[in-house]
């Protein structure tokens, strides 16, 4: 047992090292909007989940994030601390009391007009890869306001899903939610046409609150991460979850146990698979 917990000790301090905040400012930000994506994530279930997204535009490129993942980098830079042991190791951890916001969408997305780069990690690796900018919108001469903003239709279909966007021609940013982009227009809202994804804007940021202000991303998200596919890296992810569940089923407990609850684990996930319903359908 002694062993387990060494080795998860020491992933938990490693992690904590390479991942430690580091404020990035260099993007003059010049424009920051929020999104608010309900989405149907588990076909046996008519519950959505409810989560806010946030984009932040620079001069080049944008970035999009989970705003509770943004919100926890800056928990941590606040709260981290720094023991020197007697032995003279470090640990890594946050002040009494703080608790960290948690979220299953930690990855971060750029946006250029170039391409749209994605990026997650898989255990202590972080992956990227690339792809094209959308090019096949289908622009529609039908109008619509959304919270007060005059938008224009377009459809698209993308990764095995068809999807409505309206988007403001007003708004001269060829950016929108997730790796919707390319349109004359920042898009104001796109759903699928099940209706199992909807991303709304929900709040902007104005011209005299971004003055003077810089995109502030923590640059470990995007700087030094490993070329992949997308198919290479959910792969590595699924890797990295098979293998820490299999740390904890062990640990604390027998391994003839920790076999059982792995056998247990594997069947659920197994389960769950069958009723997963991603936003993305295909690659």
């Amino acid at each position: 047992m002694n062993y387990f917990k060494k080795i998860f000790c020491f992933l938990v301090i490693f992690y904590s090292v390479m991942h430690y905040p580091k404020s990035y400012q260099q993007d003059t930000l010049k424009g920051e909007f929020m999104y608010n994506l309900k989405a149907k994530f588990d076909t046996r279930i008519d519950k959505y989940h409810e989560e806010l997204f946030v984009l932040k535009v620079g001069e080049k490129r944008a970035f999009f994030a989970s705003a509770v993942s943004l919100k926890g980098d800056s928990v941590m830079a606040k709260s981290g601390t720094t023991t020197h042991n007697a032995d003279g190791s470090i640990t890594l951890g946050w002040k009494t009391g703080v608790t960290i916001p948690k979220t299953n969408f930690n990855f971060t997305i750029i946006q250029t007009n170039e391409n749209i780069q994605y990026f997650d990690s898989a255990a202590m690796s972080l992956l990227t890869y690339k792809q094209p900018v959308i090019s096949n919108w289908e622009l529609a001469d039908e109008t619509r306001i959304i919270n007060t903003i005059a938008c224009k239709k377009a459809k698209v279909k993308f990764k095995g899903r068809n999807w409505i966007a309206w988007y403001a021609p007003e708004i001269p940013l060829p950016y929108g939610p997730m790796k919707f982009s390319g349109l004359p227009g920042l898009i104001i809202k796109i759903t699928d046409e099940k209706e199992d994804f909807d991303f709304e804007l929900v709040k902007s940021l104005s011209v005299s609150q971004l003055k003077g202000k810089f995109i502030n991303i923590k640059k470990s998200r995007y700087t030094g991460a490993i070329e992949t596919t997308q198919a290479k890296l959910k792969q590595a992810q699924k890797t990295a979850d098979e293998n820490a569940a299999a740390v904890l089923a062990s640990y604390g407990t027998t391994i003839i146990k920790g076999q059982e609850m792995l056998k247990q684990r594997e069947k659920a996930r197994e389960e769950n698979e069958k009723y997963k319903n991603p936003l993305e359908l295909s690659e």
